[in-house]
């Protein structure tokens, strides 16, 4: 075989080999201002604020719909449930809901929205497509977590003054079973598996962990920081990795996340961030988790696998809710 014959397979791999990397996956993150009424968009790839642009009154809750196209967002002060653009972050619509809605969740339908009333005590469901109302469902006093099992049968509201963590059949649109929690619940949440519920007391301090089967509390995880007062201590925002083996947990003014083994429930570290951490949510591809930080008004950017945060993106006043499009 000639010399040139050798080297051509070499040159044409060589000439090809870059077009076979696959580039990195740029997700776009949203974070509602609740001072401000507006919503900061952050690039997060290269982990930048893009734009912050006006929206309704008082955003807190958002949502995206599940093909990535709208964003839905809870502006309390308006009294709805505004939809948005998520690519031109033009206004599209209004949906109903009760007085002061706070948060809010969508069924894997798609189609189904649920929307924690604080005001009024009940649970609206809303077509998304129509923008009609299904049903109400009461529930405990100032309603506010609203977690979905991953399969869509069952929704738990947390409602903050009853201290209670109320289980509601997606189907019959009835609630079977409430749960007593430490006071103040504010967020509920499943692990992908649904062999555990997470609900976050914030001024009880506690996160009470619960089996969905029979709804009895496993376990209630308590924290201590040094240097760090009780009172400060206060439990929010949850979020559980994909593969259910490490739980984030928003500290508020604690100025902390804390880093749970879901199979022990010991905390394994607090991760320090910045000030009022309130909700959360990963990237996609689990590499990173975004935090909203109100008294800092910041979203703090943690590594996830190595469980530190890495950086802070300044935002609006009181960033509340985060969500991260799925693609």
């Amino acid at each position: 075989m000639s010399r040139l014959s050798t080297l051509v397979p070499v040159l044409f791999s060589a000439a090809i080999a870059p077009l076979c990397v696959t580039p990195a996956h740029a997700y776009t993150a949203y974070v509602t201002n609740e001072k401000d009424n507006s919503l900061s968009v952050i690039d997060t790839d290269k982990l930048e604020l893009i734009k912050t642009v006006k929206i309704g009154q008082r955003p807190r809750g958002i949502v995206m719909s599940n093909d990535g196209k709208w964003l839905i967002i809870c502006t309390s002060d308006d009294n709805d449930v505004k939809v948005y653009d998520a690519k031109t972050l033009e206004y599209i619509k209004s949906l109903p809901s009760g007085p002061d809605p706070e948060l809010l969740t969508l069924h894997p339908d798609g189609k189904r929205l649920y929307i924690a009333n604080e005001d009024d005590n009940l649970v609206t469901v809303v077509d998304i497509e129509t923008s009609k109302v299904i049903t109400e469902i009461p529930v405990g006093v100032e309603p506010e977590g609203m977690g979905m099992s991953p399969d869509g049968k069952v929704l738990v509201n947390t409602s903050e003054t009853t201290n209670m963590a109320h289980f509601i059949d997606t189907t019959t649109h009835k609630t079977f079973d409430n749960v007593l929690v430490d006071s103040r619940p504010r967020v509920a949440m499943f692990n992908s598996a649904q062999t555990q519920l997470w609900v976050s007391s914030e001024v009880g301090g506690t996160v009470a962990v619960i089996n969905p089967a029979d709804r009895k509390i496993i376990t209630k995880i308590n924290f201590e920081i040094p240097g760090v007062e009780k009172e400060s201590i206060q439990p929010v925002g949850i979020r559980i990795t994909k593969d259910d083996k490490i739980a984030f947990v928003a500290l508020g003014p604690a100025n902390r996340v804390a880093v749970i083994d879901t199979s022990t429930f010991k905390v394994l570290k607090y991760i320090l961030v910045g000030q009022r951490v309130w909700q959360m949510y990963f990237t996609p591809d689990g590499k990173y988790l975004l935090t909203t930080n109100g008294a800092s008004n910041d979203v703090s950017v943690i590594d996830v696998a190595n469980q530190k945060a890495i950086k802070s993106i300044k935002v609006g006043r009181y960033p509340w809710g985060v969500v991260v499009s799925p693609n």
